[in-house]
Parts: C-alpha cells; structure tokens; sequence
C-alpha cells in the first residue's frame, strides 16, 4: 500500500510538472537546446543552429522576464531577477545558447516548486470527497434516498452499518457504536444509543441507528471543520525560499560589480562576462538537486515529501507540537489497573471477564482478552447475552458474570458499595450479582515516545514541545508526563488547534504531527506540518510530508534528511556563489571574456551540483535517539464502550 502511494503521489507530480507554463518552457528549452548542439554537430551554422534558441529565447524567456517584473512590482522577487538580468543581457550580445540554459535553469527550478507546492485543492478535493453526499430520509414508512444538502432540522434519517453521518443529529432508535476519532481526537469507538449526539463525518459502526437531524448539513460539524481548513489554507503566511534568501545580496553585488566594470572600461563585454559567471545556476540547482536526493531517500524510508519546503523549514523547529492519538500513542486501549473487591485478585478476576469478552465484538473485549492471557488457563463462557445498555453478562463456570459500566453497576448495587470512579476509561465486573473488580484502560504512549521526546532538544534544538489534543484532560495528561512533554492543551476543537498553532508560529517556526481530520487545520497553519499514516486523505493532503507507517524512528530520519538536505544545499549554493563572486571580480578586471566566463561558471555549477547530490548517498537508517530493543505494539484495536462512562 504505501509503495502504491508513493508511486501515485511521484506519478501525481511529474504530470503536475508537465502540465505548468514552467514545465513546458523547460522542456521547450531542452528541446531547443538539444537540436542546437545537434546541428552545430553536424555542420549547420547560423540562423539554423540559432532559430530553436531565439524561439525559446523570445517565448520563455518573455513569460519568465514577466514573472520577474511582476515579482518586482510586488516586492516578492529573489533570486529570479539576476537569471532575467542574464536572459536579457546573454540576448542583446546574441549569445543566446546561454540564454536559453539561464531559461531552462529558471523554468525548471520554478516548474518543480509548482508542482511540489501546489497541494491546496487537492487537499480541499479530498476533504469534497470524503464528505457525506447521501442521506437515508424515513418517511411514509419507507427509506428515500436524498442530498445531503436537502435535510431539513428534525428530519429523521437511517444511519446504515459502516456509513459517514450526513448531519449532526440526536439518536432516537438503536444502539451501537460510533468512531469520531477523526474530529475530535479521542481515540475509541463511542456507545451510541437513545439520546446520544452523533456529528457529521463520524463513521457507524456495525449497527444501524436511527437519528433525528439537529441542524442542516451546513451547520453540521464536518462542514465547520472544512470552513476553518479553507481559511487555514487561504490566510498561510508566505515562506520564502532558501535560494530566494541567498540571492538577494548576491543579486544587487553582482549587478553593482557588472555596472562598475562596463562604466570603468567602457566596454558592455565586461557587463556580459560579470553577468554569465554571476547567473546564479548553484542556487537555481544545486538547492533543487539536494532537494530532489531528499524527497529520494525520504521515500526510500516511507516518508512522503509532499512540499519541499518543508524540509528547509524542519531544522529550525523552534516548537514541535503533537496530537495525542495515533501519533504519540497507539490509539488502542490497553487495561492499565484492576481494582479488585477484597478477597479477589487480578488474576482470578480478569480471566473471569475474558472468558465473556471473547464472545463480544465489543471495542474493549481485545484489550481485556490480551490482559487475561497467560494468567490462568482458559475458561468456557455459556449463556452470553450482551444487551444494550446492560452490558455483556453469561455464565462461567460456576459463577454468573456481568460487565458493565460503573454507573449501571452503581445503580444495581446501590450507593457506597463501588469504589469511587476514576478518571479515564474503566468497566465493572459483577460476580454472582456481587462487586468483582473495576478494570481500567488508557490509550498506551509508544515504547519509544519518551526517548524520541528527550532527544529533541539536545539532537534537533526543538525549544519546546506542546501536546493539542481533543482527548478528556486526564488522558492527556498522563501521556505527556509519560513521554516527557512540555505543555498540554487538552479538550481542543479543530478550531482552536488552529488558533494555538497560528499564535506559538508569530513566536518561531512550528511543527505539528497529528493523523485526524480535526489535525487539518492546524497542519496547515503550521511551519511545517506531518500526517502520520495515511487513514486520512484530508490530513494527508494538508500535511507537507506523510510518515506512511506512523512510526517516530521515521519522524527522526526525516529531521535528520531535512538537517542533512539544509546543511549541503547550503554549502553547495555559498560555495557557488563565493567561487562565482571571484570569478566576478576578474571579469570586472577583464581578465575573463564572457565565453570563459561561461565555461567557468559551467565548472562552478557541476561542482556545486556534485556536492549536493551527496545528499542522497546515505547507507541504513539515520534515527539515532535510544530506542527500546523491543517495542510492543498492543493488539487490541482500542475501542470506548457502553461498560465505559462517558
């Protein structure tokens, strides 16, 4: 599955590529390019070998010398305006093969940022397609089928087995199971029954429902969810690129040095020369080139690059914020303490329990079962019933066993009896109609998290790190002091995500992981946003990179190919630039022509080529923080439940 996706996504940007201005006109210089050599090879001179170059010369460059002076009006232009400077100046000396190498360095450069950056409405088309388009109307006794948009409040609709929710609504029929993970955060499948709240976008678990519609679809929660993405996407703050940084000094010291040796000498030859070595090929490629060795390795290592940015932007991370479930955690519970009545113990208790709950298809029956495992020999259930809102009762052994919620149970036993309930997820067995034990759950932090967490700091100089969740506050808070977080945010709405999000980026560069719906928003806004796995193609698309396998050592491979891309673009564009720069100053000098300065510049670029293709020569893994030997991952699929209060 994930080489699939890497294939689409690679697949996906190279016809985005091919399908730009920039693309085209990069592929129109080659073109031209390629028949000019072919036909000086073979004895052709003149207007022949010359015609491919003017036409890409005149209908490229023009396109591209518009861009530049548009940029220039907006006070956005960067590095551009020294290779437009060259386009013009390479044509007025009719040395147009340069010219249309500075076109196709240019076109191609800004034609593979198109269509690695252009992730908007793909992302807003994922976010089209999984909404919920069809809605089961009851009336007249009968099921018809209507647009979402056409349901009114207090229309009753049928929720069918393992569908999204049109519409925000109340139940009114049924019980079963609900999984709102995606937009609220909490990491279990929630008990539905008469009376409960549903949301728009959550998806039905294996029992039909029966629900009454309190608002209209674009009302509904899902929809919100979309209008604060759209926003997120719409109000981005600009990021300017690494090469547009550099090459602004070097673009007005180029410019000024090629000024002063055509006014010195009087000769416009010098203004050539100065110009064709200044033409900023290292930072039109060699950042590219380290760029693409990263997107390279990152996939090699099932990392998805879907915004090249973002891997200029990692390495100065000052705050690196997470979603709890699924990025942090597994997002399954496991039984985390068994309260037991006096007189019983664990071990007699939990394989008591298991025995029911291997009859039960219910979201916390794997968690209790893989508890029990080992701690007695396998027990025979018989007579299990598990009726709504009683919980799962049946006979094992000699003993008549029941599980239920602390609240039911409270209500059958009578005040003073339970043991006060605590916070998180819990369950209680009753034993021949008497108190068993109480058994508790928490959604487990990875066995690695708080190692990853320590080494952020002192490895990647991560300044602090924040957990945004929609999870209960005491879930929340006992994973961050797990794994070592610095702050918690607890209870959050997608809305807020965003606005924390949006206020800790005007302080310093921001990178949030999350895997949700509700993360959407706020990876957007982020500095730099990362999807763990791909259960959501909305997070997908709003993430700038995608951790196909949900994995933290593969989190750390990607700050250390963003370190490494940054480290070696850097050293590939000064160097060009200081080697171009004293190149400069004999041009101005006069010592170099403009055709040796071409061919020296020539040797710059492949030179700083070279070096940045080193960023793809890497041998094994690149994660270093202290991992466990062994990381258990739970095998129970992490579930809330009836037995479970709210």
């Amino acid at each position: 599955m994930a080489s699939c996706y890497r294939r689409e996504v690679g697949t996906s940007r190279i016809l985005t590529f091919l399908r730009s201005t920039q693309g085209l006109i990069a592929l129109g210089a080659l073109i031209a390019i390629g028949v000019s050599l072919i036909c000086s090879a073979v004895g052709h001179s003149g207007w022949v070998t010359n015609l491919p170059l003017w036409l890409i010369t005149a209908i490229g460059g023009g396109y591209l010398l518009w861009q530049v002076l548009r940029d220039l009006a907006n006070r956005t232009a960067g590095v551009d305006v020294l290779a437009g400077i060259a386009i013009v100046a390479a044509a007025a000396m009719g040395q147009w093969l340069v010219a249309a190498i500075v076109v196709l360095m240019l076109s191609g450069g800004e034609g593979l940022e198109a269509a690695a950056t252009a992730r908007a409405s793909a992302m807003l088309d994922a976010l089209a397609k999984r909404a919920p388009s069809i809605a089961h109307r009851i009336g007249a006794g009968e099921l018809t089928d209507v647009q979402v948009g056409d349901i009114g409040i207090g229309d009753r609709l049928m929720l069918l087995p393992h569908e999204l929710c049109p519409v925000d609504g109340e139940v009114v029929e049924g019980h079963g199971t609900m999984d709102e993970s995606y937009l609220t955060g909490e990491p279990y499948l929630l008990t539905k029954s008469v009376g409960s709240a549903v949301m728009s976008g959550a998806i039905n678990g294996d029992d039909s429902l029966q629900i009454i519609a309190t608002k209209v679809a674009a009302d509904s929660r899902y929809a919100s969810i979309v209008g604060v993405l759209t926003e997120a996407e719409h109000n981005r703050p600009p990021m300017r690129r690494l090469a547009d940084r550099l090459g602004v000094w070097y673009t007005v010291i180029a410019v000024a040095l090629a000024v002063a040796g055509w006014a010195f000498s009087g000769e416009p030859s010098r203004f050539l020369a100065v110009i064709v070595i200044a033409t900023p090929c290292p930072l039109l490629l060699a950042v590219p080139v380290a760029i693409i060795g990263a997107i390279s390795i990152s996939a090699k290592a099932g990392i998805i690059i879907k915004d090249p940015g973002v891997l200029e932007r990692l390495p100065k991370t000052h705050s690196m914020l997470f979603d709890k479930t699924g990025t942090l955690t597994y997002g399954r519970p496991v039984v985390s303490d068994v309260h037991t009545a006096e007189g019983r113990t664990a071990s007699d208790v939990l394989p008591v329990a298991a025995a029911l709950e291997l009859y039960s298809r219910h979201p916390l029956a794997a968690a209790v079962v893989t508890a029990a495992g080992g701690l007695a020999k396998p027990m025979a259930a018989t007579q299990v019933a598990e009726r709504p809102g009683q919980g799962l009762a049946g006979q094992v052994g000699d003993h008549a066993v029941r599980i239920t919620s602390h609240a039911q149970a409270e209500r059958d036993l009578g005040p003073g009896v339970l043991p006060p309930p605590q916070p998180g997820m819990s369950c209680v067995v009753l034993i021949d109609g008497d108190y068993g034990a109480t058994i508790g759950f928490r959604d487990e932090p990875r066995a690695d998290a708080r190692d990853f967490i320590a080494h952020l700091r002192p490895r990647h100089k991560v300044v602090e790190t924040w957990m945004i969740s929609g999870d209960r506050s005491s879930e929340v808070e006992y994973v961050a002091q797990k794994v070592g977080i610095d702050h918690v945010r607890a209870g959050c709405s997608p809305e807020e995500k965003l606005e924390l999000v949006r206020e800790l980026t005007e302080q310093g560069p921001t990178t949030f992981l999350g895997d949700g719906i509700n993360d959407a928003p706020a990876m957007t806004a982020a500095s730099a946003g990362i999807a763990f796995g791909t259960n959501s193609d909305v997070t997908s698309e709003a993430a700038a990179a995608v951790v196909l396998d949900s994995s933290l050592e593969r989190l750390d491979e990607l700050l250390h190919i963003a370190e490494r891309m940054r480290r070696i673009a850097l050293q590939s564009a000064i160097g060009g630039i200081v080697a171009s720069s004293i190149g400069m100053g004999f041009a101005v000098a006069g010592a170099l022509s403009p055709v040796a300065g071409a061919l020296l510049q020539e040797v710059i670029d492949i030179l700083a080529i070279l070096n940045a293709a080193r960023v793809a020569m890497v041998v094994g893994p690149m994660a270093d923080y202290s991992r466990p030997s062994v990381a258990p991952r739970p095998d129970s699929a992490g579930q809330e439940s009836s037995r479970v209060p709210g």
